[in-house]
């Protein structure tokens, strides 16, 4: 059976989405607001999303996606130029390592193991800034954009579940 050019389009649309989803939570994360401590909340949306499609869709956001995304918030000026996509690809590469431990897992299970990847990536993230501006940077920055990961993953998460039954065919 041949596929009509909408199903052919159709197709690939569902198959972009987690990198489209992820590369806008980027992008509209970019938006600078105005808290203390806190930038833009582009790069821990990005966060959020890689594990989340590392655990349930690692085929649909590959790693070399990953890399694009991070390279694009580095861009923006996010972060320095090359941290941020360091930061990205460490929560993809772990996630995906262990996605045979939490699928399947009730959602604090989950949850908890986005808060220790986070950790890492966040402490991943502050040492190599660090490097970068030559000297030990100010914890308070990196810690507040932890809490304000673990604070937006219920939320995001459930956003990005109801968004997969809606939108992804199975597995």
């Amino acid at each position: 059976m041949r596929l009509t050019l909408f199903n052919r389009m159709d197709g690939w649309a569902r198959n972009v989405f987690p990198f489209a989803l992820t590369l806008l939570m980027m992008v509209l994360g970019a938006t600078p607001l105005h808290i203390s401590f806190l930038q833009a909340l582009g790069p821990v949306l990005a966060m959020i999303s890689t594990y989340y499609w590392a655990i349930h869709r690692p085929n649909l956001l590959p790693g070399p996606a990953v890399f694009v995304i991070g390279l694009v918030g580095d861009l923006m000026g996010q972060a320095p130029l090359g941290v941020g996509t360091v930061m990205l690809l460490f929560v993809y590469v772990v996630a995906f390592s262990q996605r045979r431990l939490f699928l399947g897992q009730p959602f604090l299970v989950v949850w908890w193991g986005f808060m220790m990847i986070a950790a890492g990536a966040m402490a991943l993230g502050w040492i190599l800034a660090g490097f970068v501006a030559g000297g030990p940077l100010n914890p308070k920055r990196a810690v507040f954009a932890y809490l304000m990961a673990l604070a937006l993953y219920p939320a995001v998460a459930d956003l990005f579940t109801r968004a997969q039954r809606a939108f992804l065919r199975p597995a």
